[in-house]
């Protein structure tokens, strides 16, 4: 195929197959977007009338399905998978029977996490008020949701009761308290003063207090991590913290190669956002099945629904106001970051990628650059590929036995993609 892949989306936006750019980006071997050759061809579990928890073969082959995505994002936004993309995601919930949703399936396990959070954090007056200030239990505590969620249908899976371990309860207060640590720290070098509808740390203590405090919740992570007691455990977990690290270093530079330029974005997103997700549901399965398969099954779908979270998450940026993201809009512009809208509307408005290199330092890029993301189909583009990572991840849960859990793990995977906010 000639010129990059990431080029021919708009062509495959109006005339495209199902399997076309999932392929395409395994081919072009993107870490964050690739899959293991052992997922292939492995049993996907069915749960429709009649063949309750009976296995059916996994096509190793996608019929192919003509996509129209010409619509708005609005439209995008007000369904869930479109049904012609589904006859690759296994869809493995009874046609008589809702789905859970998954919040209120998760929320007795995470009803006192942050409370136990809190705790972890028991230390002098000034430090612990920092440090429980984002555990105020106001958050929508994706991540460990997911993790609970996970380990739940995994327990079933393998055969067990759905009753969390204590160790995968453990992994999902640590996933939490990670990534809390990680937006502390990410707010001191974005400068931001708000964060999920409030001031920063940062805004309100000063740089360094913030800094240790997210250093001091980090280090509160690993200590919890280590009771779990597990070597293999540990080791998945710490690669997170490595992710994010590398993540945050390629976050400050950017690629002059357009093709690169993308690759580098993907990538940045898996380390920054899907690491923790992927690796967390990888520990918890660890915990409950000794099958490389099962840990596989659980590190994929943590890693799509991550990249699809932080796909759709940059889309917002461009289509949502500050009440609603808790957040400035254009945002990610204003920090010098392409993301992917504006990688995309780079082939329509070549002149995007002289702002992209001097990361919309001079007067007017960034209304610029927004100007162009908006008349193009950057937005549109972006929310196509996070529908690729959806249904990647749809397909992959499928493969376990079929329980509430699972399928509320499904819902959720489809939530992302019409969230708001």
């Amino acid at each position: 195929m000639a010129g990059p892949w990431w080029r021919q989306c708009r062509r495959w936006s109006t005339n495209c197959t199902t399997a076309g750019l999932i392929e395409t980006l395994w081919q072009y071997n993107v870490r964050s977007v690739s899959v293991s050759a052992s997922s292939l061809g492995r049993t996907s579990w069915s749960c429709g009338p009649g063949n309750e928890g009976r296995p059916s073969a996994l096509p190793t082959q996608i019929k192919p399905k003509t996509l129209n995505l010409t619509s708005s994002i609005t439209r995008h936004r007000s369904r869930l998978l479109d049904p012609t993309l589904q006859s690759c995601c296994c869809r493995t919930i009874h046609s008589d029977a809702k789905p859970k949703d998954p919040f209120t399936l998760a929320q007795k396990d995470l009803k006192s996490l942050y409370d136990d959070i809190r705790k972890e954090l028991f230390v002098s007056k000034e430090l612990k008020h920092l440090c429980d200030y984002y555990f105020d239990g106001k958050g929508k505590a994706i991540r460990p949701m997911i993790v609970v969620l996970m380990a739940r249908a995994l327990n079933i899976h393998s055969n067990r009761s759905g009753d969390l371990l204590p160790g995968q309860r453990a992994i999902a207060m640590i996933s939490e308290m990670i990534h809390t640590a990680s937006l502390v720290h990410d707010d001191v070098i974005d400068g931001s003063d708000k964060r999920r509808g409030k001031r920063t740390i940062n805004e309100i203590w000063g740089e360094r207090k913030a800094i240790l405090a997210g250093d001091f919740i980090l280090s509160a992570a690993s200590m919890a991590l280590a009771r779990i007691g597990n070597i293999t455990v540990v080791k998945v977990l710490s690669q997170v913290i490595e992710d994010l690290v590398r993540g945050e270093f390629m976050q400050l530079g950017s690629k002059e190669n357009e093709n690169e330029r993308f690759k580098h974005y993907l990538e940045k997103t898996f380390k920054k956002t899907a690491s923790l997700i992927a690796n967390s549901c990888k520990a918890v399965s660890i915990l409950v099945n000794s099958d490389p398969e099962v840990h596989e099954i659980a590190f994929q779908y943590g890693k799509n629904v991550g990249i699809a979270f932080q796909l759709v998450d940059d889309v917002l940026d461009f289509t949502s106001g500050a009440n609603q993201l808790g957040k400035p809009c254009a945002a990610d512009l204003k920090l010098g970051l392409a993301t992917g809208p504006v990688l995309f509307a780079c082939q329509q408005f070549p002149e995007l990628h002289a702002m992209i290199m001097r990361r919309f330092t001079s007067k007017g890029d960034v209304d610029q650059a927004w100007q162009y993301v908006l008349q193009s189909d950057g937005v549109q583009q972006t929310t196509y590929l996070a529908q690729r990572y959806c249904q990647e991840a749809i397909r992959q849960i499928s493969m376990l036995r079929p329980s509430a859990e699972r399928d509320a793990l499904i819902r959720l995977t489809e939530m992302v993609l019409t969230r708001d906010k």
